[in-house]
């Protein structure tokens, strides 16, 4: 039945993406984001992401769209990054190994450029950062809910075979959407939402610390840090941190305890010093291959890993890192394209928030820059130790930095104009939308 009810509700949004692209952007996000076929049991592993990218695709091409869109430093940076995954995939050391690794990224890419273009105006785009929102403050809320009735005895873990199954995953993903939930809770103006999303961020924030996750614990701390040192506000929100975060901490079980513990003495960790021995291996196998790298995660193969060094090599796996799994997958090169992708949007966070205050037609421009900036910023601090560099999570965010920068660019346009679009500027935005221009009736035409 849960199937059947999923298959249906699906197909209401793929057929309105005929008509409305961005509709198929939505979903994708929510299926990419959520995985509720994951949930199910007879729709279990079938390629329902195909079938909606496929349905998106298709529909921003008839639509016309592709005309009229228009690349920045992002978009720029997401085509080439793209064309040095295709090229690190073809000089692969093991090309069957990587192909998965390698198809999961480019639609990934693909889904964020679409983002990027598709995004047009304010609408759209904080319908596209609820739906972020959403998919992973279900796991926030439902995780946050489930270490309250265990005490923290279990941790909080994703679903099985999705990239945020493990508790690490899971725990940096739940820390990087906390100052999203913030934004949205500022922008909204009903007090029943406003009350929803601070029991969400509640939640989401003890979820993180539920995931016995120390890479998100770290990741939470500059969370606070960060909205600490760039808020005025600094007592309050002193206060209102440790409200939540000391009983928080105080009722989980003495074995979490020990684990945080062990962040001060990382040296000493069997677990840490393993993840080092895999950066060392993925580091030489960059020096071995500095263009194009061994393939991506070729490097957890014991046979790869010998080729670079044997001792290290015994213990082959994961580099829990978005850094090292980029060297090691893509070279210097391709590193150097995501550094300049995670930089690019930062940057243009923190252009949102200075340039975009005296905005009045837009103000909450601005404010997404600063909660864009703490979240890129727990992104980049917990993803130093996870692998989820492919999270459309962070993909999103990426493409929505760049988005409000379009939408900015836009507003002195209409300004100008007295509020009223400039001429051209209606068409443009509706084939970028994926409407078709109006048609003049038989009176228009006349006079």
């Amino acid at each position: 039945m849960r199937d059947l009810l999923l298959l249906c509700v699906l197909l209401i949004p793929l057929a309105v993406t005929l008509r409305y692209p961005f509709v198929g952007v939505l979903t994708w996000a929510w299926f990419s984001l959520m995985t509720p076929h994951q949930m199910a049991y007879g729709v279990f592993g079938l390629p329902l992401n195909m079938v909606i990218a496929a349905t998106t695709i298709v529909a921003v091409a008839l639509s016309g769209a592709f005309r009229h869109f228009r690349f920045d430093a992002t978009t720029g940076l997401l085509i080439l990054f793209a064309l040095w995954l295709c090229l690190s995939q073809l000089f692969s050391l093991d090309p069957n190994s990587s192909y998965t690794y390698f198809d999961r990224f480019i639609k990934t890419l693909i889904f964020a450029f679409l983002c990027v273009q598709l995004t047009s105006d304010r609408l759209r785009f904080h319908a596209l950062l609820w739906m972020l929102v959403i998919a992973i403050g279900y796991f926030g809320l439902k995780g946050g809910l489930f270490t309250l009735v265990t005490l923290g005895e279990h941790r909080v873990q994703g679903l099985e075979r999705t990239i945020l199954e493990d508790n690490n995953h899971m725990g940096v993903a739940l820390a990087t959407i906390l100052p999203l939930i913030l934004y949205l809770r500022e922008q909204s103006t009903r007090p029943l939402i406003k009350t929803g999303l601070l029991g969400l961020f509640v939640l989401d924030l003890i979820a993180v610390i539920g995931t016995h996750s120390r890479g998100a614990f770290v990741a939470l701390m500059v969370f606070g840090a960060f909205f600490w040192f760039r808020s005025r506000r600094k007592l309050a929100i002193l206060a209102g941190l440790a409200l939540i975060m000391v009983p928080a901490v105080a009722f989980m079980p003495s074995k979490w305890t020990d684990r945080m513990s062990t962040i001060s003495e990382a040296t000493k960790d069997a677990s840490f010093m393993g993840r080092v021995d895999a950066w060392v291996v993925n580091m030489k196998l960059a020096a071995a291959h500095p263009l194009t790298g061994a393939g991506l995660r070729n490097s957890y193969q014991k046979e790869i890993a010998q080729t670079v060094d044997m001792r290290r090599a015994e213990s082959a796996k994961a580099a829990h890192s978005i850094y090292f799994e980029t060297l090691g997958g893509t070279g210097f090169v391709g590193l150097a394209i995501y550094l300049a992708l995670l930089a690019t949007a930062f940057l243009r966070a923190h252009s949102l928030q200075s340039k975009n205050r005296d905005i009045n037609d837009e103000p909450w421009i601005a404010s997404f820059g600063y909660y864009a900036q703490i979240a890129l910023a727990v992104f980049c601090v917990g993803g130093a130790a996870v692998s989820i560099e492919m999270w459309d999570g962070y993909w999103i965010l990426i493409a929505l930095t760049a988005a409000a920068a379009k939408v900015a660019s836009e507003a002195p346009t209409l300004r100008r104009s007295g509020g009223a679009p400039a001429p051209g500027w209606r068409l443009a935005a509706r084939a970028r939308e994926g409407f078709a221009p109006r048609r003049r009736n038989a009176a228009e035409s006349n006079s």
